[in-house]
């Protein structure tokens, strides 16, 4: 497949008709099937992930003077999302306006990365200090819980921030002067994802969270999967024994993605679902068996990854049997991008291509993945 012909025609070019805000700054991500603006609001999340998008496409796929502009008038638009205490808004008003501020920090996460890439891009020295300054208030909220109300008064810890902390991290060596700090945290990272109980052999499966003590807990929300993010993250895991030449971190992804794909491959339908429990149980949400864009992504690098690393054909058939099942189900063929929910049975429950949680990240990431894994150069993607 031309994956970089897809990224450029279908994807990026969907966003850069109309998502740009050229009046105000930053990016839309409310976008209808043919990409017109249906809300105004503009998600905090999008600005980082969409700024890092359109520079890293730049960095690593085409010098396309538009993508540059286009990742221009979203960082321009950065300090307007970013409250007084150094901590950044959730959603904003199309002029920048506060509208909502949650506890957890991957607003600054996605600021980050965005900056660092566009530092990349542009050389531009503000925009490294900028990066920085965003991943020491995201780091400071992981080291210190107590900096944010916590959402629940039990002793538990969660994947979802140390997977993100990681990639984070990795994004950062690749594009800092000073590499060394950001894989020193990034080791600690990966330490923690796989020793800290989410790989779990007791239930055959990676948790989404676990006891403060790193122990299963048996319990609705203990025995929740979400496979998407267990497959992304033994991606993440792949590339850190890669480039650290580490084999306990090799198997340990291999074993995730061995344990993930019974478990989220409908076999009926194809497709990776949302949510599953590691027993069997019923889930508890109410979209569990849905089909979600951005798990397939996930899981179609994690094989196409596990098939370069290990040679094994099961994954490559997994990965060319997720491939041809996202494309035929997911892609719109007519006006361009994905649609972003699916039934079980793989009819859309929305014509909507974007969202406040839906933009131009997941899908745009892998198929930059994916150009560069067909050219011999996998591995540039994260140096």
């Amino acid at each position: 497949m031309d994956f970089k012909g897809y990224l450029q025609n279908d994807v990026l070019d969907f966003w850069l008709r109309r998502a740009i805000d050229e009046e105000e700054g930053g990016i839309f991500t409310c976008l209808d099937r043919k990409g017109e603006v249906y809300g105004t609001e503009k998600s905090v999340w999008f600005q980082g992930r969409a700024l890092y998008t359109f520079s890293k496409a730049y960095n690593v796929i085409d010098k396309n003077d538009k993508y540059l502009r286009a990742a221009k008038k979203i960082y321009d638009f950065l300090p307007k999302c970013t409250d007084s205490d150094g901590r950044m808004f959730f959603t904003v008003t199309r002029l920048g306006e506060p509208i909502q501020k949650r506890r957890y920090y991957f607003s600054e996460t996605f600021a980050a990365i965005g900056c660092a890439e566009y530092y990349r891009a542009t050389g531009n020295a503000e925009a490294l200090a900028r990066a920085e300054r965003y991943f020491e208030v995201a780091r400071s909220c992981f080291e210190d819980p107590s900096r944010n109300t916590p959402k629940y008064y039990t002793r538990a810890k969660a994947l979802s921030p140390v997977m993100i902390m990681l990639s984070t991290a990795r994004t950062m060596a690749a594009c800092s002067p000073e590499p060394v700090k950001y894989e020193a945290f990034a080791k600690s990272c990966l330490n923690e994802i796989l020793h800290g109980g989410y790989i779990s052999d007791e239930v055959s499966a990676m948790l989404e969270s676990v006891s403060s003590d790193g122990e299963f807990v048996n319990t609705p929300s203990g025995r929740t999967v979400n496979p998407g993010h267990s497959l992304e993250a033994a991606w993440f895991i792949m590339v850190e024994g890669l480039l650290g030449n580490n084999s306990e971190a090799l198997s340990a992804a291999k074993k995730i993605i061995d344990m993930t794909m019974p478990l989220g491959l409908d076999r009926k339908h194809g497709g990776i679902i949302a949510f599953t429990d590691a027993l069997g149980k019923p889930a508890t949400a109410l979209e569990w068996d849905m089909k979600l864009w951005w798990p397939q992504n996930e899981a179609i690098i994690a094989n196409r990854m596990a098939y370069e690393i290990f040679g094994e054909e099961k994954y490559r058939e997994q990965y060319e049997s997720l491939l041809d099942y996202a494309f035929a189900n997911f892609a719109d063929r007519e006006h361009g991008e994905w649609y972003g929910y699916l039934h079980y049975d793989n009819t859309p429950s929305s014509e909507l291509k974007g969202n406040i949680f839906k933009g131009p990240f997941h899908l745009p990431r892998m198929l930059m993945l994916l150009q560069l894994t067909d050219k011999g150069r996998m591995l540039d993607f994260f140096r």
